[in-house]
């Protein structure tokens, strides 16, 4: 059986070189109580990134 991921929500934040780093730590710290981040770039507006908060 395939483990799925189920969406807690999403944020758009304004991109910067920080906020990989700051979602790495939070799913190396977290990641053990089932919360994993996840971090894309916004399609339409490149100076943004969406956060995902997962529950594992």
């Amino acid at each position: 059986m395939e483990d799925k991921l189920m969406v807690l929500g999403t944020q758009e934040c304004t991109k910067t070189d920080d906020l990989y780093q700051l979602v790495d730590f939070l799913n190396r710290n977290l990641k053990e109580k089932g919360i994993v981040f996840g971090l894309s770039l916004h399609p339409e507006q490149s100076d943004k990134a969406i956060v995902t908060l997962y529950k594992a």
